[in-house]
């Protein structure tokens, strides 16, 4: 823990809750409500987020009343994967977690991962910033030809270039992130990029790809707090609708959502990273949260993921999933709908 107060600290300012130095929007349209003149915003007008000084309450808080959260203390289960399954799969729809954010999703014939990270740290430097208990659930050997990869945003938990790079070089996928991020990732070494705004779709062999809401922000250097677009995936199939949430708090938006799709069979959703409320609320879902945002998406199954990876809040490591299973247990939902996969595990549908 004292490593991460270290690294907030002494990066305070390359990462979060840093105001825009006056860079201009050249996608900005005065149409479109989330646009602004300078980069982007959230749909609810009763948005807000803690600033800088926030921030520094929070570490400060974390440094002197430091509690244990050990992942050594905890004995977080793997499966072991080592792809023949997943290559084999010729089924409706598939999803293996990874970790974190990052899931195979096997859909309708095409191979999509969704935020990967295999790097050991979520940082923009190798020696510091919070660093993986629980090593990525399939080796990239064992997977089968990626087609398609979608990034929800630019944080470092979620955009990682080592692996972005990786992922070009043994697979060459198409690469799908919110505007503003094409230039960034073709700079880096990438070929096939698509940035889109929300409600855009791709096609991809035919089916839909669509960029939809969240309620979060961007910030990856200095001066850049939300020149980059955020956001969710959609993916319409012939057969099958699956949706991606990548980092959110709560909001309207998924009502929504649900209603402009009729429903999804698959939902994956973070429960994850929620501590302390007063600070993460804006931008983070608690498990309450989560559950109920499933229910506003009308999905089928929910995959709760954005635990069990990285330390990056004040929850205890194992809290997030005894709390969703206690929500869908108050709400009466059938437990059979969660798919509270470890770590390596698949879920199949055929």
């Amino acid at each position: 823990m004292r490593d991460q107060w270290k690294f907030y600290t002494t990066i305070l300012s390359c990462f979060l809750f840093i105001l825009s130095c006056g860079a201009t929007n050249p996608y900005f349209n005065p149409e479109k409500m989330h646009h602004t003149s300078s980069g982007f915003k959230n749909p609810s007008k009763d948005f807000e987020s803690h600033g800088l000084g926030g921030l520094i309450r929070w570490t400060s808080s974390r440094w002197m009343n430091e509690e244990d959260n050990n992942p050594e203390h905890f004995d977080f289960k793997k499966t072991e994967n080592d792809g023949s399954q997943i290559k084999n799969f010729k089924g409706l729809w598939s999803v293996t977690w990874i970790g974190h954010a990052s899931s195979l999703i096997q859909w309708e014939g095409l191979n999509i991962l969704t935020d990967p990270i295999w790097s050991e740290r979520c940082s923009p430097v190798s020696w510091a910033g919070p660093k993986r208990y629980t090593q990525p659930g399939i080796d990239m050997d064992n997977l089968p030809k990626i087609d398609l990869v979608v990034i929800s945003h630019n944080h470092y938990d979620h955009m990682d270039l080592d692996t972005l790079l990786e992922l070009e070089k043994r697979f060459s996928p198409t690469f799908i992130a919110g505007l503003g991020n094409k230039k960034f990732l073709q700079d880096a070494g990438l070929t096939q990029v698509i940035e889109i705004d929300w409600w855009d779709e791709v096609l991809v062999q035919g089916k839909r790809v669509i960029f939809t809401p969240t309620q979060h922000f961007s910030a990856r250097g200095i001066f850049d707090r939300d020149e980059t677009l955020w956001g969710s995936y959609a993916f319409i199939g012939s057969k099958s609708k699956i949706y991606f949430a990548g980092d959110t708090g709560y909001f309207k938006g998924f009502k929504e959502i649900g209603e402009k799709f009729g429903g999804f069979d698959l939902a994956i959703l973070p429960i994850g990273a929620y501590n302390p409320r007063w600070f993460m609320e804006p931008v983070h879902v608690d498990p309450s949260q989560s559950v109920q945002a499933f229910m506003d998406l009308k999905a089928n199954y929910m995959m709760p993921m954005h635990y069990k990876t990285f330390v990056l809040s004040d929850e205890a490591l194992d809290q997030p999933l005894k709390s969703t299973l206690y929500n869908f247990e108050i709400k009466g939902i059938d437990k059979k709908r969660l798919l509270a996969l470890n770590i390596g595990e698949s879920f199949f549908r055929n």
